[in-house]
């Protein structure tokens, strides 16, 4: 039994794979697949879905997850189609695709991203998430400063248009850098930020760690933070150079690419800040 366009989507999800590695083992060019996930094409040609759906089943079964999977109506039959978190609607359909217009449109005090035409609720952080956003933001401001930069660095709430192009797309990095200031709006930032971390949750972690580092990749920011404060490790995306995260430990002293490596963050000095919290 084929696999339909949602499912395809779904199961590449739960991968965590890019566009740009789906294009690679499929041998469907990087453009077409950017169209047919991102619902620009209304109708796409049956012999792309099953090339993607061939591609996927082969990661899939080389990822760990049971080895005895091997068609789509084995996945769909064991329940392996993990649906997205579920999404918050301001409207009675729930299958309708959201604008920036419904975002900009939302409650006052209701926090939410945006993402391929879906509102994601997110929750208020914890302790623990707040101290590394603001021990970050301020060791990479005192950076940018003492540097004379001309970057500028952000952290949440602070609204990121991905890609211009794209209205149905708003997000809420935890904390972003933007080096070209021409992007910089008051209302929000329009374009790739050129670093982003984002600090896991239980709320968060499947969005940060599939759905928005594969939007992250897409749309061109160059490096990705996810910082995991249970597990206590930090997977650092150098999209510019690989498509795999290079991993590291609370422990270890970490490079920003996007400057060279001119700013090292220790974070044994940041657990050390946080430490009292898991005691």
């Amino acid at each position: 039994m084929a696999m339909t366009l949602a499912e395809i989507k779904n199961l590449k999800k739960q991968l965590g794979i890019t566009n740009a590695h789906l294009a690679d083992i499929s041998g469907v060019p990087l453009s077409t697949i950017q169209k047919v996930l991102g619902n620009t094409t209304s109708a796409p040609r049956q012999k792309t879905l099953r090339k993607l759906e061939t591609a996927l089943l082969s990661e899939y079964n080389h990822s760990g997850i049971p080895t005895s999977v091997s068609s789509a109506k084995e996945i769909k039959e064991q329940n392996l189609l993990k649906e997205a978190p579920a999404p918050y609607h301001t409207s009675t359909d729930p299958g309708r695709i959201h604008t920036i217009q419904d975002y900009y449109a939302l409650p006052a005090d209701r926090r939410a991203e945006l993402i391929d035409g879906v509102f994601y609720d997110m929750a208020a952080p914890d302790g623990i998430h707040q101290d590394i956003l603001l021990i970050l933001g301020s060791m990479f401001r005192d950076h940018i400063r003492k540097n004379k930069g001309e970057c500028k660095v952000y952290v949440a709430p602070r609204d990121v248009q991905l890609d211009p192009g794209d209205d149905k797309t708003i997000v809420q990095p935890d904390i972003l850098i933007v080096c070209d200031r021409n992007k910089i709006t008051d209302r929000c930032i329009i374009g790739a930020p050129d670093f982003i971390a984002e600090i896991l949750s239980p709320s968060t972690r499947e969005k940060d760690l599939h759905l928005k580092a594969a939007k992250y990749a897409c749309s061109g920011v160059r490096e990705y933070w996810i910082i995991d404060p249970e597990k206590r490790i930090v997977l650092v995306y150098f999209f510019a150079e690989s498509r795999f995260p290079a991993c590291y430990t609370f422990a270890d002293t970490i490079p920003v690419e996007i400057w060279d490596g001119q700013l090292r963050i220790d974070f044994g000095e940041i657990s050390k800040e946080i430490a009292w919290q898991f005691e």
